[in-house]
C-alpha cells in the first residue's frame, strides 16, 4: 500500500469512528421526550402551526416521532449482526399486506399510553389520528398478509430475517359498490407520502431486460457469457423498520421501486421529441406502478415477469454486494450464513438469476455455483389450484430475459439426467417432470424450477401438505421425499388480538398476565375459565361491545343497522369460487325463505356480513358480489325480515376493516370446497378472537377443529379424499329435487326474484350450480351446511353455553400464531441463531 493511500485509509477510518462516536453521543430519545418530539416534528419538520380539521399532519408527526425511536433500535440491530457473521435469512414475497403500522408499533414499543397522553395537549385522540393513516394494501388478501405476520414474528423472536419486495404506487385497488356491482379505482396510497419508510437511493442496484448474450474467451480459455444490449432499470430501495415486540429488536423490510437510468434523453427532448424523450422513464416506472397488473393480455404478462424478476434480482444483488463488501468474492462459506425463503412460486426466477450472477457476475463455475444455490433455496407453495401456478411462455421469456433462459435450460438438462437414473426409460416421466413444459408453444413451469433449485419445499397446512405428496408435486416427492415438510400457517397475537381487540386483551391480561402476548402458548390458560359464570359474562360484554363498534362501521359503509342482540355470521376473504361464497349466499336465500313462510319457531335472528374483492378479470366472482348485494337488497327492505335477518357487503375489505370485523364476529364462515383451500389465515384470526368455526375438512380449518375439540366446530361437507369419487357421479339437479330446502332457494333464484328488472342475470350462476362439471359440489354440500347452520343458531340461544364455545376456541388458538410457525421455519429450514 502506497503512503498516499493509506493516509486516504486512515482518514477514512477516523472520520467512520467519528461518526460512530457522533452516534454513540447523539441526544437519547425515549418515552420521556416523545411528547416534546411530537411538538417538534409537528411544528418544524412538517410546518405546522394547528391541527385544522384534519388530523393527516398530527399523525404524520406521530409517524415520524415513532420512526425516530425505530431507526435507533434498527441501527442497534444492525450494527449488533455486523459484529459478528451470523446466518441470516431473507424473505422474497410478490405481496406485503402490511395494512396500518402506527397501533403495531406503539403496541410493540410499549408507547400508546404515552401517546395518547402526548396527543390530548392537542385535544385529540389516538384513535381519530390513527384513521388518518392508508393502509399499506401490497397485498391481495392472504399471502401478503401472512408475510406481514411472520415479519412481525421474526422481530418479536430476535431472528435475524430480511424481507424484500415491491413498492407499489398503487395497492390493491379500492372497491366501491355500484347498484351491487363492484367498480375498481386506484389505490394510491402513497398520495399523502409514507412517513414510515427511508430511501436509500446509494444503494440502487441495475437490473437487466431484453438485449442478447454473447460468449466470449478469457485468455485461459474458459468459456464465459455476456449478456449485452439490455435496457436497464433501476431498483431503488425504500426500507421500513419492523419492531419485534418489546425486545429492542428492529428488522428492515426492503422494498424496490424501479426508476430509470437516466431521466430522460436530453439530446431527443432539445430536438423536440418530448415524448420519446420520456418514454424509457415511464416504461422503467411501469414495473412497480401497479400491484399485479392484469395477465390477461401479452403486455400483462410481460409487466408481471418484469416484476417478479424485478423483485428477485434486485434482493439478490443486495444481499451479494453486502458479502462481497464484508468478505470479498469468496463465496466459499457463503451458503453457511445464507437462506432465501420464497413466498410463493412469484419470486422463483431467484434460483436462475442467483445462478446467473454467481457465474457471470463473479465467475464461479457452474457446480460450485449450484452447490450455492440449491442449499440456500426454499420454497413455500401457497396453492392447490394448478392454473396459480407461474407459468411463462418461452418466447416470452427468450425476448424479456434471454440469459435466464439459457439457465433454465442447462438446469432442466442436468435434472432430467437425474431423473432419467431413477426412472431409467421412463421417458414419460421426463415430460410429467421437464421444467420446460412441451406443447404447440413452450412454457416454463416456475415451480418445477422452484422444487428443483430448493433445498426444502413446504406446504402451509397438514392436509396441504399432503395433497401436494400425494398429488400436484407427486413425482418430485418420489425422487426427493426429504425435500418436502409443512409449517402450517399462523397470525401473529400482536396485531391479531392485542392490537385489533383492546377489550378481550385486558380481560385476557387480568385473568393470566400480560406475559401471554410474547409467548401465545399461555393463552391455553383461559380454558380453565371456561365455566367460570363471572368470566363468560365479562367475556359477553366484551363480545357486545365490539358488535357495537362493528354495527357503527358497517352503518357508515353500507347504511345498514345491524342489531348487536343477534348472531354475527361474518364471511369476509377474496371472493373466489372455491372460496363457496356463493354458498353462503343460498343459505341466506334459505333463511329469507323460511321467514317469508312464517317458519320462524326457534328461529335465531342473524346478522351476515360479506367482504372482500373480485379480481377484476374474474367474471363469475363479480356477479356472486351482484347477487350478495341483490339478496340483501330484497331482505333489507323486506318488513318481515327487519328482526329476524339483515344482510351486508362492506366495500373495499382490507386489514383495517378486518381488524373491526372479527372481535365481533360470532360465527366465522370457513367453508371452501375440502382440498382447495391451502391453509387460511383469517380462520385463525376469528378463532383468536373467540369465533366459533362453520366449516369444511379443508386447509388448516382440520387442525383448528383437532385444537379445540369436534364439540366445539360445526362441521359440514364433503371430505377431501371423497371429492374426484363425487365428481364422477355428480348430478346437482338431482340433489336438488332431492331437496326441499335447496329447490326453494333454486326456484327463488331461477324465478328471478332477486333480480325483477335486471332479466336473465344471475342465469350463469343458476346453470354453474346445476352443471354437473361444477368443481365446488354447491349443490352437494348445501343439505348438510343448512344442518350445521341449524345447529349453531339453536346452540347461540344458549348463551352460557356459546361463551363458553367462545372462550374454548381462543384458548386453544395458541398454536395457530405466527411465532409457532416461524420458530418451526426457523428451527428446520433457515437454522438461525436468536440475536
Amino acid at each position: 500500500m502506497t503512503k498516499a493511500n493509506s493516509t486516504t485509509d486512515e482518514t477514512i477510518e477516523a472520520g467512520a469512528v467519528c461518526i460512530v462516536k457522533h452516534w454513540l453521543d447523539a441526544p437519547k430519545i425515549d418515552e420521556n421526550t416523545l411528547a416534546d418530539d411530537l411538538t417538534r416534528h409537528f411544528y418544524y419538520t412538517l410546518g405546522r402551526d394547528k391541527v385544522g380539521e384534519s388530523h393527516l399532519y398530527l399523525y404524520n408527526a406521530l409517524a415520524l416521532t415513532i420512526r425516530d425511536r425505530l431507526v435507533a433500535r434498527c441501527r442497534a440491530t444492525r450494527q449488533h449482526l455486523h459484529k459478528q457473521k451470523t446466518r441470516q435469512a431473507a424473505y422474497l414475497s410478490l405481496e406485503f399486506l402490511m395494512g396500518r403500522a402506527l397501533g403495531n408499533a406503539l403496541l410493540n414499543l410499549d408507547m400508546t399510553d404515552s401517546s395518547r397522553a402526548a396527543l390530548s395537549e392537542y385535544c385529540t385522540s389516538l384513535e381519530r389520528v390513527a384513521e388518518a393513516e392508508h393502509d399499506a394494501g401490497l397485498g391481495n388478501g392472504g399471502l401478503g398478509r401472512l408475510a406481514a405476520c411472520f415479519l412481525d414474528s421474526c422481530a418479536s423472536l430476535g431472528l435475524p430475517v430480511m424481507g424484500y419486495g415491491i413498492r407499489y404506487e398503487y395497492g390493491m385497488f379500492n372497491q366501491s359498490i355500484d347498484n351491487g356491482h363492484q367498480i375498481e379505482q386506484p389505490d394510491n396510497w402513497l398520495r399523502e407520502g409514507h412517513p414510515w419508510e427511508l430511501s436509500a437511493p446509494e444503494q440502487a442496484v441495475r437490473i437487466k431486460f431484453f438485449g442478447h448474450v454473447e460468449i466470449y474467451k478469457d485468455k485461459n480459455g474458459r468459456e464465459h457469457r455476456a449478456w449485452v444490449g439490455t435496457q436497464d432499470v433501476l431498483a431503488v430501495p425504500y426500507d421500513v423498520p419492523v419492531p419485534g415486540y418489546r425486545n429492542e429488536v428492529v428488522n428492515t423490510l426492503r422494498l424496490w421501486k424501479s426508476e430509470a437510468t437516466d431521466e430522460f434523453d436530453l439530446s431527443e427532448f432539445n430536438a423536440g421529441s418530448y415524448s420519446e424523450a420520456v418514454a424509457r422513464k415511464n416504461l422503467a416506472e411501469q414495473i412497480t406502478m401497479v400491484l399485479y397488473p392484469n395477465d390477461a393480455s401479452e403486455n400483462g404478462k410481460e409487466l408481471r415477469l418484469r416484476q417478479q424478476y424485478f423483485l428477485s434480482s434486485a434482493s439478490l444483488q443486495d444481499i451479494l454486494r453486502t458479502w462481497v463488501s464484508r468478505y470479498g468474492e469468496d463465496f466459499s462459506d457463503f451458503a453457511q450464513y445464507h437462506v432465501f425463503q420464497l413466498n410463493d412460486t412469484h419470486p422463483s426466477i431467484a434460483v436462475a438469476e442467483l445462478m446467473r450472477l454467481l457465474l457471470d457476475e463473479y465467475e464461479l463455475d457452474w457446480d460450485a455455483a449450484w452447490q450455492i444455490t440449491s442449499t440456500t433455496m426454499a420454497y413455500t407453495n401457497h396453492t392447490l389450484l394448478p392454473e396459480a401456478l407461474e407459468r411463462w411462455s418461452v418466447p416470452l421469456f427468450a425476448k424479456l430475459l434471454p440469459r435466464l433462459l439459457e439457465i433454465i435450460y442447462e438446469i432442466n438438462a442436468r435434472f432430467l439426467a437425474e431423473v432419467a437414473l431413477h426412472w431409467p426409460g421412463d421417458h414419460d416421466k421426463q415430460r410429467q417432470l421437464s421444467i420446460i413444459e412441451e406443447g404447440p408453444v413452450q412454457h416454463v413451469r416456475m415451480a418445477y424450477l422452484a422444487i428443483v433449485g430448493s433445498f426444502s419445499v413446504n406446504g402451509v397446512a397438514a392436509l396441504h401438505t399432503e395433497l401436494l405428496k400425494q398429488g400436484l408435486f407427486n413425482d418430485f416427492y418420489q425422487l426427493w421425499p426429504q425435500k418436502f415438510n409443512n409449517k402450517t400457517n399462523g397470525v401473529t397475537p400482536r396485531r391479531w388480538l392485542a392490537h385489533c381487540n383492546p377489550g378481550l386483551s385486558q380481560l385476557i391480561g387480568s385473568k393470566i398476565g400480560a406475559n401471554w402476548v410474547a409467548d401465545f402458548s399461555q393463552i391455553s390458560k383461559l380454558r380453565d375459565l371456561a365455566g367460570d359464570k363471572a368470566f363468560q359474562q365479562q367475556w359477553r360484554e366484551v363480545k357486545q361491545a365490539n358488535k357495537q363498534r362493528l354495527a357503527a362501521f358497517v352503518k357508515a359503509r353500507t347504511g345498514v343497522e345491524f342489531d348487536v342482540g343477534m348472531l354475527f355470521d361474518v364471511q369476509v376473504k377474496r371472493i373466489h369460487e372455491y372460496k363457496r361464497q356463493l354458498l353462503n349466499v343460498l343459505h341466506v336465500i334459505h333463511l329469507y325463505d323460511r321467514i317469508v313462510r312464517g317458519d320462524v319457531e326457534q328461529f335465531v335472528p342473524r346478522c351476515v356480513l360479506f367482504g372482500g374483492k373480485a379480481a377484476p378479470g374474474y367474471y363469475m366472482a363479480k356477479k356472486i358480489i351482484k347477487l350478495i348485494n341483490n339478496v340483501a337488497d330484497v331482505i333489507n327492505k323486506d318488513p318481515r325480515c327487519e328482526q329476524l335477518l339483515k344482510v351486508a357487503f362492506v366495500p373495499n375489505y382490507n386489514v383495517s376493516a378486518m381488524e373491526v370485523i372479527c372481535p365481533a364476529t360470532d360465527l366465522s364462515e370457513q367453508i371452501s370446497t375440502a382440498g382447495k383451500e391451502a391453509s387460511g389465515t383469517g380462520n385463525m384470526k376469528f378463532m383468536m378472537n373467540g369465533a366459533i368455526t362453520i366449516g369444511t375438512l379443508d386447509g388448516a380449518n382440520i387442525e383448528i377443529r383437532d385444537a379445540v375439540g369436534a364439540e366445539n366446530f360445526f362441521l359440514f361437507g364433503a371430505k377431501a379424499e371423497q371429492v374426484e369419487e363425487i365428481k364422477r357421479h355428480y348430478n346437482p339437479s338431482q340433489l336438488i329435487a332431492a331437496d326441499e330446502d335447496l329447490a326453494r332457494v333454486m326456484a327463488l333464484l331461477e324465478c328471478g326474484h332477486f333480480n325483477l328488472f335486471e332479466p336473465h342475470l344471475f342465469d350463469d350462476i343458476i346453470a354453474a350450480i346445476r352443471s354437473p362439471n361444477d368443481p365446488w359440489l354447491v349443490a352437494y354440500d348445501f343439505p348438510s351446511y343448512v344442518q350445521q347452520q341449524q345447529h349453531a343458531a339453536l346452540l347461540y340461544h344458549d348463551q352460557d353455553a356459546w361463551t363458553r364455545m367462545s372462550i374454548l376456541n381462543t384458548a386453544a388458538s395458541g398454536i395457530f400464531s405466527s411465532d409457532r410457525t416461524i420458530q418451526q421455519y426457523s428451527d428446520e429450514i433457515w437454522r438461525l441463531t436468536p440475536m
